[in-house]
């Protein structure tokens, strides 16, 4: 069965270089975005520092997004996902290989610009690197979860705006989480440790779940 999951993996971030300019979309968004706040209320520091988490948490979730609605479109158009379904191996873990490939190319991408991020709202040392751990705890739930509302919304007629109502209720605690444990690390003796406990459990959860539901939808969109 691992095999399989590499093989979707491979295929799906195959396709994807194929088409960088989506990937890059994402990427340039969540930048333009987190620029755009400077520009908006100004540079002084104190203020920065304190929209600063909030901001990048918005911006990233808000990154996600962008790509869901094609995370399996091309599939349900062209019948591969018909298929998948039809396969004797399990949708669940073929589910989970092309949102590992959503993540890989949505959320990894984030995490890796996070210190850029960071020196523009004149974030410490210590709170940069507590945004790179919040961000590669809670984009893999943005992307799990997201992936729920892509596959019930799929092949809907205004699904995009469906599925943002869908799910940004659900990223609330991710974002007031993620965003809590970078403004904590800015405190002094505040402990941070909850705030990426939590965000731990909602990724095990997540990945225990949302493949599952994720596939669930599928079948009842296909059908």
């Amino acid at each position: 069965m691992l095999r399989v999951f590499w093989c979707v993996l491979l295929r799906d971030l195959t396709l994807a270089m194929r088409r960088r300019t989506d990937v890059l979309t994402t990427l340039f968004f969540f930048i333009i975005v987190v620029s755009l706040f400077p520009l908006g209320v100004g540079t002084e520091r104190q203020i920065l520092q304190i929209l600063g988490p909030g901001v990048v948490w918005v911006a990233a979730l808000l990154a996600s997004m962008l790509a869901l609605e094609r995370l399996f479109a091309a599939d349900y158009e062209d019948g591969t996902l018909e298929q998948m379904v039809l396969t004797a191996q399990p949708l669940s873990l073929l589910v989970l290989a092309k949102i590992t490939a959503h993540w890989l190319l949505t959320g990894l991408p984030l995490v890796l610009i996070a210190p850029l991020v960071g020196m523009q709202y004149h974030l410490s040392d210590d709170a940069i690197l507590m945004m790179m751990v919040a961000l590669l705890l809670g984009t893999p739930v943005l992307s799990l979860i997201g992936a729920i509302g892509a596959a019930l919304t799929l092949g809907l007629r205004g699904g995009g705006i469906l599925l943002s109502l869908l799910i940004l209720p659900l990223y609330i605690p991710v974002l007031v989480y993620g965003a809590g444990a970078v403004t904590a690390s800015g405190i002094d003796m505040a402990d941070t440790r909850p705030y990426l406990a939590l965000l731990g459990a909602f990724l095990v959860a997540a990945l225990t779940f949302a493949p599952l539901a994720s596939s669930a939808a599928l079948k009842i969109s296909i059908e």
